[in-house]
């Protein structure tokens, strides 16, 4: 299999990999026909690199990633699985997502779902994410997550209706914001994802696997499962 890790390297060193491609070998005539055979074999092993590349920058974090700020968490905070998902109340894919992780955690008792607060589309976005850390202070974090998406894209008004129904001491929760204690945590988090590589939100984290964007329950159900699994088995 050691050719299909130099097939990869050629495809990503653009036209340097055109000498690779001789150099290796591989431009021989029964290297050329096995791949010429079986041509999926090369996007396969790009997605498999692809993911064995994303779990080394994942295993690099994995105890800043899971650990929420206090009280950020929906699902079972003593879960024994944990989901990861960065995300930002401006994003459409985000809210498109939230039923997604609703339906895992009503079918997986188990799964503690951290929500690491990524505002990357601008003020508004910045300040709803302030908002629903004043709200897992005052441990309604849940009520606010669910009630700013329902309240549709971020904004002073917004904000403020979601914080009312979620029921939040408003004095209390300016004060918190206002302080600028939330910020050094907003910065880790921007550093996590560029980090990780994720290009935008949201990105969900389980176990090992990185999914950027939108995947839907059913890809991150399966990979719950996984988790679930490699935990039994050791």
């Amino acid at each position: 299999m050691r050719w299909l890790a130099t097939i990869l390297v050629s495809l990503l060193a653009g036209f340097a990999g055109a000498g690779l491609w001789q150099v290796s070998g591989l431009g021989d005539t029964a290297v050329r026909s096995a791949i010429m055979a079986q041509p999926e074999i090369v996007p396969d092993a790009i997605e498999q690199w692809q993911r064995d590349e994303a779990a080394k920058r994942v295993a690099k974090y994995t105890e800043q990633i899971e650990t929420p700020w206090p009280g950020a968490v929906l699902g079972n905070p003593e879960g024994s699985v944990t989901l990861v998902e960065f995300s930002d109340y401006g994003c459409g894919y985000c809210r498109q997502s939230v039923a997604d992780v609703e339906a895992l955690i009503a079918a997986n008792p188990d799964l503690r779902v951290v929500i690491r607060e990524l505002p990357i589309f601008g003020e508004n976005s910045e300040a709803a994410a302030r908002m629903a850390l004043a709200a897992a202070e005052q441990g309604k974090y849940r009520e606010f997550h669910l009630a700013m998406f329902e309240a549709g894209q971020p904004g002073p008004a917004t904000i403020a209706a979601a914080a009312r129904a979620a029921g939040l001491d408003m004095a209390r929760a300016e004060a918190d914001i206002a302080s600028g204690r939330f910020d050094p945590h907003l910065k880790a988090n921007a550093f996590m994802a560029n980090e990780l590589g994720l290009r935008g939100t949201p990105g969900f984290i389980v176990g090992d696997a990185l999914f950027d964007g939108a995947v839907g329950e059913q890809r991150l159900g399966e990979a719950i499962v996984n988790v679930r699994d490699a935990a039994g088995a050791s």
